[in-house]
């Protein structure tokens, strides 16, 4: 039995390796073509990364924004939780006055900006005759007719109520605005309700990335950096509080209809910085408009001189004592932000400049000192 095994294996024949020859010398990294090929290459990827980040910058507008709120409504978490709740019991109750508050505005403020809004098309053409009065504008429409130029197109506009729609580029435009808005902010609301929940371990998980021997430190940084940050979504806070009451007190001693609504509009555009009162001030005088060109000058110069006393006096010493950080650093670094990254980047500016600063007096001013 065994001879027989043994024929059998001797008889299978051995499998023998197919030459494919002798490999040649190896590539040379200084020849012009591979640094060029290497080159292009990596140009090539560079750029596509660049364009798949363009294409997602929406994306990540809006997760720059939810994380920034998180952080912001973090410090209202931790005080609930000092007092004995859980982590997931505060963040509800957080997120549950943010979605109140967000119904709340939604309620006081879409029925009568519709009704203001139609009463300002169905009186645009009585008010611009209004206009014809003063005899400089009537001397000015004389010599270049813009007056009688803009009568004729709001009548054109106003007989078939298409002027509203046309401002947003047609029916299918104020849809797509609509709907765009809508995703916009319920992506918000659920990335920040995400970030919120797990703020801690994200934190912790970026720590970890940090050498053993320097986590405590950079741990510490860290809390700073968000308290800061939190301290300065506060203060704005405070900020818009103080113009919406202000603006509530103004329009209603002016008469101009529903001065609730108008405050909790200037509430939430004073959070937007550079650009916020801006809008705000065109609002409130259009409206203003519509009852009558005195009102809208009284509105109009009383918001005004509010932005300046905001400007100059409130915002500056609210900022510095909140945050440490002095109100040319304040400007500069809002202007800056909204240059590279317009609206985002305005948002962002002011905490971060206050965490340079954290950052300078922490970690760079000691070693130069001790150096």
């Amino acid at each position: 039995m065994a001879l027989g095994e043994g024929k059998k294996k001797s008889s299978k024949k051995v499998a023998i390796p197919e030459d494919f020859g002798l490999p040649g010398l190896p590539i040379n990294k200084a020849h012009p073509f591979y640094f060029g090929f290497l080159a292009t290459s990596g140009g090539l990827v560079a750029l596509m990364v660049l364009r798949s980040l363009a294409a997602a910058s929406q994306i990540f507008v809006l997760i720059i924004i939810a994380l920034f709120l998180a952080v912001g409504l973090n410090p209202a978490v931790e005080s609930l939780r000092r007092r004995g709740m859980t982590r997931r019991r505060a963040v509800t109750i957080i997120f549950a006055c943010v979605v109140l508050f967000a119904g709340l505005f939604m309620w006081l403020v879409i029925p009568p900006a519709i009704n203001q809004g139609a009463q300002l098309i169905r009186h645009a053409p009585n008010l611009l005759s209004d206009l014809k009065q003063n005899s400089t504008i009537a001397s000015l429409n004389n010599h270049y007719g813009f007056i009688d130029t803009l009568q004729k197109k709001l009548s054109e506009n106003t007989a078939n109520g298409t002027l509203l729609i046309s401002a947003f580029g047609g029916a299918v435009g104020v849809g797509k605005t609509v709907l765009t808005g809508t995703f916009a902010a319920l992506t918000v609301l659920i990335l920040t309700l995400y970030f919120l929940t797990s703020l801690p371990q994200i934190i912790a998980m970026g720590i970890r990335l940090a050498p053993a021997s320097r986590r405590d430190r950079i741990s510490r940084l860290t809390d700073g950096i968000l308290g800061r940050i939190g301290t300065y979504i506060g203060s704005q806070i405070t900020v818009a509080l103080i113009s919406g009451l202000v603006i509530l007190i103004l329009t209603a001693a002016i008469g101009l209809p529903s001065p609730f609504a108008l405050g909790m509009i200037v509430f939430v555009l004073d959070l937007l910085p550079l650009v916020g009162h801006t809008i705000g001030i065109t609002i409130i005088t259009v409206i203003g408009l519509t009852q009558s060109p005195l009102k809208a000058l009284l509105v109009f110069a009383g918001y005004t001189l509010y932005i300046q006393i905001e400007n100059y006096l409130i915002t500056p010493k609210i900022m510095k004592r909140s945050l440490s950080v002095p109100g040319l650093v304040t400007i500069i670094a809002a202007l800056v932000g909204a240059t590279l990254m317009g609206l985002v980047g305005a948002l962002l500016a002011v905490p971060m400049a206050a965490s340079a600063l954290l950052i300078l007096d922490e970690v760079v001013f000691p070693r130069a000192d001790n150096s």
